[in-house]
């Protein structure tokens, strides 16, 4: 379970708010790409926090609340669809990840970063902790923080696009959702980049 040790040894070593920064939607065919920054009480006790794959949907959205209420500052941010397409998803997920260290209300002066790249550009220091979310308690907040955001975007693309049900797979490609894009052709919020396989194999 993650707990709250690399944030404390940041904190021994003379910095003052660190924020746990992770995202959600590297993988999907559809939808933007969504980044959160946590700054957590150095206290902070949240029952139930974990990495957000290892918790079901209901749980995830009702801790969601509960870590918002009790973060320093947190912030949630996006990559859009476009600098996926103009760059590609690792520098699109990059500039979510900056955009939500940057709109915290209360600057950060370090940052936790889940996986083993620090994002490009980033302007405080910062530690990459693989599998982050397992470990750092303000991690794992950011983790719940993106995928419940990202998830609720997609249940609103959901309404606009109903043919490709991104209610139930959230923009993964499953093979119903890969079957609807063959059937439909490609909405406006699919990432084609992503779909040159499928799109070539349907020829």
């Amino acid at each position: 379970m993650p707990d709250l040790s690399y944030e404390k040894a940041a904190i021994n070593s003379g910095f003052k708010y660190i924020c746990g920064v992770d995202e959600a939607g590297r993988g999907p065919l559809a939808g933007p790409v969504c980044a959160a920054a946590v700054i957590l009480p150095e206290d902070a006790e949240i029952e139930g926090l974990n990495d957000s794959k290892k918790l079901s949907e209901k749980k995830r959205e009702a801790l969601f609340p509960i870590i918002c209420e009790k973060a320093v500052a947190y912030s949630i941010a996006y990559g859009t669809l476009e600098e996926i397409e103009e760059f590609n998803i690792l520098e699109a997920t990059y500039i979510a990840m900056n955009r939500a260290i940057e709109g915290l209300s209360i600057p950060a002066d370090y940052a936790l970063i889940d996986g083993n790249r620090a994002p490009k550009g980033i302007k405080i220091p910062c530690e990459t902790i693989v599998k982050g979310d397992a470990k750092s308690s303000s991690i794992a907040a950011a983790s719940i923080l993106a995928k419940v955001s990202r998830d609720r975007l997609l249940l609103e693309y959901d309404k606009k696009y109903p043919e490709y049900n991104f209610a139930k797979h959230k923009g993964y490609g499953t093979k119903e959702h890969t079957e609807a894009i063959l059937k439909y052709g490609p909405s406006e919020i699919h990432r084609l980049s992503f779909l040159k396989n499928i799109l070539e194999k349907a020829k």
